[in-house]
C-alpha cells in the first residue's frame, strides 16, 4: 500500500482540512466499531488502539494534471457474478510463532483467503533452478490445514535474474519468471502434500517505476502483459484450477515517467491484448477521501477518481469496454491509514475509530452495487516487525503485538453477528 513519494500529495494544489474528508459511515458499522473488548478471540487480547490525531491542514504543492474517466454509472446487469468472499493481507514469512495466531484472526473473521508475498529471491535466489521451498511449504501447509485459501503475490526477482540488481523489477528475461510461477503452481496444486496455492498473482504495482524497475509507459504496460501471458500458460499448464490474478495497480493520480494512473495503465494492459489472459482482475482500493461511498469528484479539491474507493466503479467500466465483463474483479488491498508521522500520508489521515467505520461501510457499499467484485482483501495484518516509523504500520488494523485495533474489533464482531454483507 504505497504511493509514488511525489504523488497523491502534489496533486491536490490547495490546502485542504483534513478534517472535512471525514465522514460519517453507516449505522451498522457505527455499531460494530464501538468494541466491547470481551468480545475479541483469545488469540487477539489487549486494550483497542485509542484515536490518533491526524494533522489538521495540510499544505500541498501544484497539481500535475492527470486524464480519469469521467464518473459513469456501471452497468446495472453484470456478465459475472462474483464470489462475495473476503480475505485479508498478512505477514507470516519468517514468523512462525506468529503464523497461528494470524490464521486464527482470519478463521474467526469468517474470511477464506488470505494473502501472503512468497519473495522470488528467498525461494530461488541463489541460482536459476536453486530451489528453498522451506518457509514456503510451512505457510502453504498451515494455511490449507487451517482451511483458508492462499493467494500468493510473486515478485522481487533474484539478483541472477536481472542485470542491475533493482530493489523490485522485472527480469531481463521473461522466461525465468514464467518457470518459477510454474514450479510454484505444481508444487502446491491441489491435493499437494505441501498444501495449496489457489491463487497466484502476477507481481505487484507494475504501473511504479520503483515496484516494476524501469520507466513506466505504454511499452512497459505492454511488457508487465507478455509477462501475464507467460505466466498464465505456464501455471495452466500444470494446475489448471489455480487462478492467475492481474498485479495490484496503484492508484496513483500522478503521470510520469514514475508512476501512471491505474486507469491510463489498465487500458494499456488491454490495448496490448491482455483479455483472455487472466481469471481475476486485480485492483487496489485504498482511498484518501474518507467516505467510501462518495461520488468521484464531489469533494472540492478532489476531482481525480484515484483519490475515491468508488475508482473501482471506473476501472470495471474499462474491463467491461473491453470485452472482459465476464472476469471478476478482485480488490488486493483496500483500507485507510491513520498514519501521523509521514507527510506524505498524514495529510489524508482519518482516526482508528474512523478506520473500523470506512472499512465496514466498504463492505456495504460494494456487496450492494458490485456484484461483479469477488474477494475483498483488507489491507492489513501487520509484520509483527513493523513500528511507527513504516508507513504500512499506520494502514494496519492490528497492532504488531497482535492486540486489536478498532477496525479488526468490528469485523470480528460483525462475524460473530453473522453481519458480515454477502
Amino acid at each position: 500500500m504505497q504511493f509514488p513519494t511525489q504523488s497523491l500529495a502534489r496533486v491536490l494544489g490547495a490546502t485542504l482540512l483534513v478534517g472535512a474528508m471525514v465522514w460519517p459511515a453507516a449505522t451498522f458499522a457505527e455499531d460494530a466499531a464501538t468494541p466491547d473488548d470481551t468480545q475479541v478471540i483469545s488469540d487477539v487480547t489487549g486494550p483497542v488502539t485509542s484515536d490518533l490525531s491526524a494533522p489538521a491542514v495540510a499544505t500541498l504543492p501544484a497539481p500535475t494534471p492527470t486524464t480519469a474517466p469521467a464518473p459513469s454509472a456501471v452497468p446495472s446487469t453484470p456478465s459475472v457474478v462474483a464470489d462475495h468472499s473476503y480475505g485479508m493481507n498478512i505477514f507470516v514469512w519468517g514468523h512462525p510463532d506468529t503464523t497461528g495466531r494470524d490464521l486464527g484472526v482470519v478463521k474467526q473473521a469468517g474470511f477464506t483467503w488470505q494473502k501472503t508475498l512468497f519473495s522470488w529471491r528467498d525461494i530461488e535466489g541463489k541460482c536459476k533452478g536453486c530451489y528453498d521451498w522451506n518457509e514456503a511449504d510451512r505457510i502453504a501447509k498451515t494455511t490449507t490445514d487451517a482451511g483458508i485459501k492462499l493467494l500468493v503475490r510473486i515478485d522481487f526477482q533474484p539478483d541472477w535474474a536481472r542485470a542491475d540488481h533493482a530493489h523490485n523489477g522485472h527480469p531481463d528475461n521473461l522466461q525465468d519468471y514464467s518457470d518459477f510461477v510454474q514450479a510454484v503452481a505444481n508444487r502446491y496444486k491441489a491435493g499437494s502434500p505441501y498444501g495449496t496455492v489457489g491463487a497466484i498473482e502476477i507481481w505487484n504495482e507494475p504501473n511504479l517505476e520503483r515496484e516494476w524497475g524501469d520507466p513506466i509507459s505504454q511499452q512497459s504496460a505492454a511488457l508487465y502483459v507478455q509477462m501475464v501471458k507467460r505466466a498464465y500458460q505456464a501455471i495452466k499448464s500444470v494446475s489448471p484450477t489455480t487462478l492467475v490474478v492481474t498485479a495490484g495497480l496503484s492508484p496513483t493520480g500522478w503521470s510520469d515517467d514514475s508512476a501512471q494512473p491505474d486507469d491510463k495503465f489498465l487500458q494499456w494492459m488491454f490495448d496490448a491484448g491482455l483479455g483472455g489472459w487472466y481469471d481475476v482482475l486485480g485492483l487496489h482500493g485504498n482511498s484518501q477521501v474518507s467516505d467510501p461511498t462518495a461520488a468521484i469528484g464531489s469533494i472540492p479539491g478532489l476531482s481525480d477518481g484515484s483519490f475515491y474507493f468508488r475508482r473501482i466503479e471506473q476501472l470495471r467500466q474499462i474491463q467491461v469496454a473491453n470485452g472482459d465483463a465476464n472476469k471478476p474483479i478482485w480488490l488486493l488491498e483496500f483500507g485507510w491509514t491513520a498514519d501521523a508521522v509521514h507527510p506524505n500520508y498524514a495529510w489524508f489521515a482519518v482516526s482508528e475509530q474512523q478506520k473500523a467505520l470506512n472499512i465496514m461501510s466498504a463492505f456495504q457499499y460494494a456487496r450492494a452495487n458490485w456484484p461483479w467484485l469477488g474477494t475483498m482483501f483488507v489491507w492489513t495484518l501487520p509484520d509483527p516487525s513493523w513500528n511507527s516509523q513504516r508507513e504500512e504500520y499506520w494502514w494496519a488494523i492490528a497492532n504488531p503485538d497482535g492486540t486489536p485495533r478498532p477496525a479488526l474489533t468490528a469485523i470480528l464482531q460483525a462475524a460473530q453477528a453473522k453481519q458480515l454483507p454477502t
